[in-house]
Protein backbone atom coordinates (compact mmCIF):
# COMPACT_ATOMS: atom_id res chain seq x y z
CA UNK A 1 0.00 0.00 0.00
CA UNK A 2 0.98 3.46 -0.74
CA UNK A 3 2.44 4.35 3.09
CA UNK A 4 5.95 5.60 2.81
CA UNK A 5 6.21 9.18 2.95
CA UNK A 6 5.70 11.85 5.61
CA UNK A 7 2.63 13.25 6.97
CA UNK A 8 1.51 16.37 4.96
CA UNK A 9 -1.13 16.94 7.98
CA UNK A 10 0.63 16.72 11.03
CA UNK A 11 4.34 17.16 11.35
CA UNK A 12 5.02 16.94 14.88
CA UNK A 13 6.05 20.00 17.11
CA UNK A 14 5.41 21.66 20.56
CA UNK A 15 4.57 24.89 18.69
CA UNK A 16 0.78 24.98 17.34
CA UNK A 17 0.63 25.44 13.84
CA UNK A 18 4.36 25.46 13.13
CA UNK A 19 3.72 22.24 10.90
CA UNK A 20 1.48 24.29 8.74
CA UNK A 21 3.45 27.47 8.66
CA UNK A 22 6.64 25.19 7.13
CA UNK A 23 4.47 23.21 4.82
CA UNK A 24 2.35 26.61 3.45
CA UNK A 25 6.34 28.25 2.86
CA UNK A 26 7.18 25.77 0.70
CA UNK A 27 3.78 25.24 -0.85
CA UNK A 28 4.53 21.44 -1.50
CA UNK A 29 3.07 18.70 1.16
CA UNK A 30 6.51 16.56 1.83
CA UNK A 31 7.23 14.58 -0.95
CA UNK A 32 4.28 13.75 -2.19
CA UNK A 33 5.04 16.83 -4.14
CA UNK A 34 1.41 18.51 -4.29
CA UNK A 35 1.05 22.21 -5.59
CA UNK A 36 -1.24 24.02 -3.48
CA UNK A 37 -0.70 27.68 -5.77
CA UNK A 38 -3.91 29.31 -4.41
CA UNK A 39 -3.41 30.41 -0.83
CA UNK A 40 -6.67 30.22 -0.04
CA UNK A 41 -7.19 26.29 -1.45
CA UNK A 42 -3.78 25.58 0.99
CA UNK A 43 -5.43 27.14 3.63
CA UNK A 44 -8.86 25.08 3.42
CA UNK A 45 -7.02 21.96 2.75
CA UNK A 46 -4.65 22.11 5.66
CA UNK A 47 -7.26 23.45 7.69
CA UNK A 48 -9.62 20.52 7.17
CA UNK A 49 -6.25 17.87 7.73
CA UNK A 50 -5.53 19.82 11.31
CA UNK A 51 -9.16 19.18 12.37
CA UNK A 52 -9.26 15.51 10.91
CA UNK A 53 -5.90 15.05 13.15
CA UNK A 54 -7.72 15.77 16.10
CA UNK A 55 -10.64 13.88 15.01
CA UNK A 56 -8.27 11.01 14.66
CA UNK A 57 -7.45 11.00 18.15
CA UNK A 58 -10.59 11.38 19.57
CA UNK A 59 -11.91 8.41 17.29
CA UNK A 60 -9.70 6.00 18.30
CA UNK A 61 -10.04 6.46 22.51
CA UNK A 62 -11.36 3.69 24.20
CA UNK A 63 -12.38 2.94 27.75
CA UNK A 64 -9.75 0.51 27.74
CA UNK A 65 -6.20 2.10 28.04
CA UNK A 66 -4.53 -0.60 25.98
CA UNK A 67 -6.95 -0.29 22.78
CA UNK A 68 -6.14 3.41 23.19
CA UNK A 69 -2.81 2.70 23.23
CA UNK A 70 -2.39 0.53 20.73
CA UNK A 71 -4.94 1.88 18.48
CA UNK A 72 -3.16 5.14 18.37
CA UNK A 73 0.70 3.13 17.80
CA UNK A 74 0.10 3.70 14.21
CA UNK A 75 -1.59 6.92 13.75
CA UNK A 76 0.84 8.53 15.86
CA UNK A 77 3.68 7.05 13.96
CA UNK A 78 3.20 9.16 11.43
CA UNK A 79 1.99 8.61 7.85
CA UNK A 80 1.23 10.69 4.93
CA UNK A 81 -2.80 11.34 5.15
CA UNK A 82 -2.59 11.04 1.63
CA UNK A 83 -6.60 9.48 1.89
CA UNK A 84 -7.67 12.47 3.64
CA UNK A 85 -6.40 14.73 1.89
CA UNK A 86 -7.55 13.40 -1.36
CA UNK A 87 -11.58 14.02 0.64
CA UNK A 88 -10.21 17.98 1.29
CA UNK A 89 -9.21 18.38 -2.11
CA UNK A 90 -12.10 16.89 -3.61
CA UNK A 91 -14.52 18.41 -1.35
CA UNK A 92 -12.91 21.54 -3.20
CA UNK A 93 -14.84 21.65 -5.61
CA UNK A 94 -18.50 21.92 -3.70
CA UNK A 95 -18.19 23.62 -0.07
CA UNK A 96 -15.26 22.34 1.96
CA UNK A 97 -16.76 23.10 4.82
CA UNK A 98 -19.50 21.31 5.15
CA UNK A 99 -20.36 19.66 8.24
CA UNK A 100 -19.56 15.80 7.18
CA UNK A 101 -16.35 16.23 5.49
CA UNK A 102 -13.97 16.19 8.08
CA UNK A 103 -16.05 12.52 8.97
CA UNK A 104 -15.71 11.44 5.93
CA UNK A 105 -12.26 12.34 5.72
CA UNK A 106 -11.93 10.24 9.18
CA UNK A 107 -13.71 7.37 7.66
CA UNK A 108 -11.24 7.10 5.23
CA UNK A 109 -7.84 6.65 7.36
CA UNK A 110 -9.42 4.94 10.13
CA UNK A 111 -10.38 1.89 7.31
CA UNK A 112 -6.93 2.57 5.95
CA UNK A 113 -4.82 2.33 9.51
CA UNK A 114 -6.99 -0.49 10.42
CA UNK A 115 -5.67 -2.54 6.99
CA UNK A 116 -2.11 -1.70 8.37
CA UNK A 117 -2.64 -3.53 11.34
CA UNK A 118 -3.70 -6.41 9.22
CA UNK A 119 -0.61 -6.77 6.76
CA UNK A 120 1.07 -6.42 9.89
CA UNK A 121 0.19 -9.71 11.09
CA UNK A 122 0.08 -11.21 7.39
CA UNK A 123 3.78 -9.71 6.66
CA UNK A 124 5.03 -10.74 9.72
CA UNK A 125 6.81 -6.93 9.69
CA UNK A 126 8.59 -5.94 12.36
CA UNK A 127 8.48 -2.31 11.55
CA UNK A 128 5.93 0.30 10.12
CA UNK A 129 6.23 4.07 9.84
CA UNK A 130 9.53 3.60 11.51
CA UNK A 131 8.21 2.18 14.86
CA UNK A 132 7.80 -1.25 15.93
CA UNK A 133 4.93 -2.50 14.15
CA UNK A 134 1.81 -3.24 16.56
CA UNK A 135 1.91 -7.08 16.31
CA UNK A 136 5.89 -7.04 17.39
CA UNK A 137 5.27 -4.71 20.13
CA UNK A 138 2.44 -6.53 21.64
CA UNK A 139 1.04 -9.86 19.44
CA UNK A 140 -0.20 -10.96 16.25
CA UNK A 141 -3.75 -11.25 18.34
CA UNK A 142 -4.09 -7.98 19.67
CA UNK A 143 -3.06 -6.30 16.24
CA UNK A 144 -5.91 -8.24 14.41
CA UNK A 145 -8.38 -6.61 17.25
CA UNK A 146 -6.64 -3.41 17.13
CA UNK A 147 -7.67 -3.12 13.36
CA UNK A 148 -10.97 -4.82 13.95
CA UNK A 149 -11.77 -2.07 16.27
CA UNK A 150 -10.67 0.89 13.91
CA UNK A 151 -12.69 -1.11 11.08
CA UNK A 152 -15.94 -0.49 13.96
CA UNK A 153 -15.22 3.01 14.55
CA UNK A 154 -14.76 3.79 11.02
CA UNK A 155 -18.39 2.24 10.43
CA UNK A 156 -19.57 3.99 13.72
CA UNK A 157 -18.39 7.36 12.13
CA UNK A 158 -19.97 6.37 8.71
CA UNK A 159 -23.22 6.06 9.80
CA UNK A 160 -23.70 9.50 10.94
CA UNK A 161 -23.24 10.31 7.42
CA UNK A 162 -25.92 8.38 6.24
CA UNK A 163 -26.57 5.22 4.48
CA UNK A 164 -24.72 5.52 1.32
CA UNK A 165 -21.86 6.49 2.87
CA UNK A 166 -21.99 2.95 4.62
CA UNK A 167 -23.02 1.32 1.94
CA UNK A 168 -19.56 2.69 -0.18
CA UNK A 169 -17.43 2.45 3.02
CA UNK A 170 -18.58 -1.44 3.03
CA UNK A 171 -17.95 -1.86 -0.52
CA UNK A 172 -14.63 -0.67 -0.30
CA UNK A 173 -14.13 -2.63 2.74
CA UNK A 174 -15.29 -5.55 0.58
CA UNK A 175 -12.49 -4.54 -2.43
CA UNK A 176 -9.71 -4.51 0.10
CA UNK A 177 -10.49 -8.48 1.30
CA UNK A 178 -10.83 -9.48 -2.50
CA UNK A 179 -7.39 -7.45 -3.11
CA UNK A 180 -5.67 -9.57 0.14
CA UNK A 181 -7.18 -12.91 -0.90
CA UNK A 182 -5.90 -12.33 -4.85
CA UNK A 183 -2.39 -11.12 -3.41
CA UNK A 184 -2.17 -14.34 -1.01
CA UNK A 185 -3.73 -16.56 -3.73
CA UNK A 186 -1.29 -15.96 -6.36
CA UNK A 187 -2.15 -15.76 -10.09
CA UNK A 188 -4.82 -18.66 -11.01
CA UNK A 189 -4.05 -20.89 -13.61
CA UNK A 190 -4.26 -19.49 -16.92
CA UNK A 191 -4.11 -15.99 -15.23
CA UNK A 192 -1.44 -13.18 -16.58
CA UNK A 193 0.67 -12.51 -13.41
CA UNK A 194 0.93 -8.73 -15.07
CA UNK A 195 -2.75 -8.35 -14.84
CA UNK A 196 -3.16 -10.25 -11.64
CA UNK A 197 -1.04 -8.03 -9.78
CA UNK A 198 -2.40 -4.67 -11.56
CA UNK A 199 -5.69 -6.10 -10.53
CA UNK A 200 -4.67 -6.88 -6.67
CA UNK A 201 -3.17 -2.94 -6.29
CA UNK A 202 -6.59 -1.31 -7.97
CA UNK A 203 -8.68 -3.53 -5.19
CA UNK A 204 -6.05 -3.03 -2.01
CA UNK A 205 -5.15 0.41 -2.94
CA UNK A 206 -7.04 1.90 -5.67
CA UNK A 207 -9.82 1.52 -4.23
CA UNK A 208 -9.66 3.15 -0.83
CA UNK A 209 -8.24 6.51 -2.68
CA UNK A 210 -10.96 5.84 -4.65
CA UNK A 211 -13.88 6.27 -2.67
CA UNK A 212 -11.81 9.12 -0.23
CA UNK A 213 -12.11 11.48 -3.58
CA UNK A 214 -15.58 10.43 -4.02
CA UNK A 215 -16.38 11.35 -0.19
CA UNK A 216 -14.64 14.49 -0.80
CA UNK A 217 -17.11 15.28 -3.63
CA UNK A 218 -20.00 13.71 -1.89
CA UNK A 219 -19.77 15.45 1.18
CA UNK A 220 -18.82 18.99 -0.11
CA UNK A 221 -21.80 19.40 -2.50
CA UNK A 222 -20.18 18.77 -5.69
CA UNK A 223 -22.31 17.39 -8.95
CA UNK A 224 -22.51 14.35 -9.32
CA UNK A 225 -20.48 14.47 -12.53
CA UNK A 226 -17.59 16.05 -10.60
CA UNK A 227 -17.65 13.26 -8.08
CA UNK A 228 -17.51 10.31 -10.55
CA UNK A 229 -14.29 11.91 -12.30
CA UNK A 230 -12.96 12.26 -8.64
CA UNK A 231 -13.30 9.07 -7.93
CA UNK A 232 -11.69 7.85 -11.08
CA UNK A 233 -9.19 9.84 -10.50
CA UNK A 234 -8.10 8.66 -7.36
CA UNK A 235 -8.36 4.69 -8.06
CA UNK A 236 -5.87 5.40 -11.31
CA UNK A 237 -4.06 7.75 -9.28
CA UNK A 238 -3.63 5.41 -6.18
CA UNK A 239 -2.34 2.69 -8.41
CA UNK A 240 0.03 4.71 -10.37
CA UNK A 241 1.60 5.93 -6.82
CA UNK A 242 1.97 2.07 -5.72
CA UNK A 243 3.58 1.03 -9.07
CA UNK A 244 5.92 4.27 -8.80
CA UNK A 245 7.06 2.79 -5.29
CA UNK A 246 7.45 -0.63 -6.73
CA UNK A 247 10.08 1.72 -9.85
CA UNK A 248 11.58 3.07 -6.76
CA UNK A 249 12.84 0.12 -4.87
CA UNK A 250 14.32 -0.97 -7.71
CA UNK A 251 15.48 2.50 -9.10
CA UNK A 252 16.16 4.99 -6.28
CA UNK A 253 20.06 4.61 -5.08
CA UNK A 254 18.53 6.19 -1.73
CA UNK A 255 15.68 5.77 0.61
CA UNK A 256 13.34 7.65 -1.42
CA UNK A 257 10.71 4.75 -1.21
CA UNK A 258 10.72 4.56 2.32
CA UNK A 259 12.95 1.52 3.06
CA UNK A 260 16.37 0.07 1.20
CA UNK A 261 16.49 -0.20 -2.36
CA UNK A 262 15.89 -3.50 -3.41
CA UNK A 263 14.31 -4.42 -0.43
CA UNK A 264 11.47 -6.22 -2.59
CA UNK A 265 13.73 -8.60 -4.52
CA UNK A 266 15.42 -9.90 -1.28
CA UNK A 267 12.04 -10.40 0.05
CA UNK A 268 10.69 -12.11 -2.74
CA UNK A 269 7.73 -9.70 -3.71
CA UNK A 270 7.09 -9.69 -7.43
CA UNK A 271 6.53 -6.49 -8.52
CA UNK A 272 5.65 -4.77 -11.90
CA UNK A 273 9.96 -4.72 -13.38
CA UNK A 274 10.07 -7.90 -11.79
CA UNK A 275 7.09 -9.68 -13.10
CA UNK A 276 8.01 -7.87 -16.90
CA UNK A 277 11.61 -9.33 -16.87
CA UNK A 278 10.32 -12.75 -15.95
CA UNK A 279 7.79 -12.58 -18.98
CA UNK A 280 10.49 -11.48 -21.30
CA UNK A 281 11.58 -13.72 -23.93
CA UNK A 282 14.63 -11.88 -24.81
CA UNK A 283 17.67 -13.66 -25.44
CA UNK A 284 20.81 -11.40 -24.46
CA UNK A 285 22.99 -12.70 -22.12
CA UNK A 286 21.41 -9.98 -19.23
CA UNK A 287 18.12 -10.60 -19.53
CA UNK A 288 18.24 -14.61 -19.68
CA UNK A 289 20.61 -14.31 -16.59
CA UNK A 290 18.62 -11.88 -14.52
CA UNK A 291 15.68 -14.11 -15.13
CA UNK A 292 17.78 -17.15 -13.80
CA UNK A 293 17.96 -15.26 -10.34
CA UNK A 294 14.46 -13.77 -10.49
CA UNK A 295 12.94 -16.86 -10.88
CA UNK A 296 15.08 -18.28 -7.83
CA UNK A 297 12.14 -16.25 -5.62
CA UNK A 298 13.61 -14.07 -2.45
CA UNK A 299 17.67 -12.98 -3.34
CA UNK A 300 19.31 -13.08 0.25
CA UNK A 301 22.23 -13.69 -0.80
CA UNK A 302 24.15 -10.42 -0.94
CA UNK A 303 26.17 -10.63 -4.09
CA UNK A 304 23.32 -12.41 -6.26
CA UNK A 305 20.99 -9.92 -4.91
CA UNK A 306 23.39 -7.21 -6.18
CA UNK A 307 24.13 -8.53 -9.07
CA UNK A 308 19.79 -9.27 -10.05
CA UNK A 309 19.17 -5.57 -8.77
CA UNK A 310 21.88 -4.29 -11.03
CA UNK A 311 20.86 -6.20 -14.03
CA UNK A 312 17.23 -5.01 -13.34
CA UNK A 313 18.16 -1.13 -13.27
CA UNK A 314 19.24 -2.12 -17.11
CA UNK A 315 16.71 -4.04 -18.13
CA UNK A 316 14.19 -3.53 -20.73
CA UNK A 317 11.80 -4.59 -18.09
CA UNK A 318 12.67 -1.57 -15.84
CA UNK A 319 12.03 1.05 -18.63
CA UNK A 320 8.57 -0.79 -19.73
CA UNK A 321 7.42 -0.46 -16.30
CA UNK A 322 8.37 3.08 -16.09
CA UNK A 323 5.84 3.54 -19.14
CA UNK A 324 2.89 1.57 -17.06
CA UNK A 325 3.36 4.22 -14.92
CA UNK A 326 3.39 7.43 -16.96
CA UNK A 327 0.18 5.65 -18.93
CA UNK A 328 -1.24 5.56 -15.60
CA UNK A 329 -0.26 8.72 -14.19
CA UNK A 330 -2.20 10.22 -17.80
CA UNK A 331 -4.97 8.61 -17.34
CA UNK A 332 -5.49 9.87 -13.79
CA UNK A 333 -5.16 13.70 -15.42
CA UNK A 334 -7.75 12.61 -18.44
CA UNK A 335 -9.95 11.39 -15.78
CA UNK A 336 -10.48 15.09 -14.25
CA UNK A 337 -11.87 16.31 -17.55
CA UNK A 338 -14.93 17.37 -16.03
CA UNK A 339 -13.83 19.14 -13.40
CA UNK A 340 -13.36 23.00 -14.26
CA UNK A 341 -10.24 24.97 -14.18
CA UNK A 342 -8.92 25.80 -10.94
CA UNK A 343 -6.24 25.74 -8.54
CA UNK A 344 -7.64 22.42 -7.11
CA UNK A 345 -7.78 20.60 -10.17
CA UNK A 346 -4.07 21.90 -10.81
CA UNK A 347 -3.20 20.72 -7.45
CA UNK A 348 -4.52 17.01 -8.38
CA UNK A 349 -2.52 16.87 -11.80
CA UNK A 350 0.44 18.05 -9.52
CA UNK A 351 0.38 14.58 -8.71
CA UNK A 352 0.40 13.22 -11.95
CA UNK A 353 3.05 15.18 -12.93
CA UNK A 354 4.94 14.38 -9.37
CA UNK A 355 4.33 10.52 -10.29
CA UNK A 356 5.56 10.66 -13.93
CA UNK A 357 9.02 12.47 -12.72
CA UNK A 358 9.86 10.62 -9.30
CA UNK A 359 10.40 7.59 -11.63
CA UNK A 360 11.36 8.98 -15.04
Amino acid sequence: MVDSVVNPAGERSDAPGSGRRSRASTGQFGALGLQLADPRVEASVLGLLDSVEAELRSAVASADPLVTEAARHLMEAGGKRFRPLLVALGAQFGDPTGPQVVPAAVVMELTHLATLYHDDVMDEAPVRRGAPSANSRWTNSVAILVGDYLFARAADIAADLGTEAVRLQARTFARLVHGQIAETVGPRAGQDPVEHYLGVIAEKTGSLIATSARFGGMFGGASAAYTEALAGYGETIGVAFQLSDDLLDIASESTQSGKTPGTDLREGVPTLPVLYALASDDSDAASVRLRQLLATGPLVDDALHAEALGLLRESPALKRARETVRSYAEEARDQLAPLPQSPSRRALESLCDYIADRTS
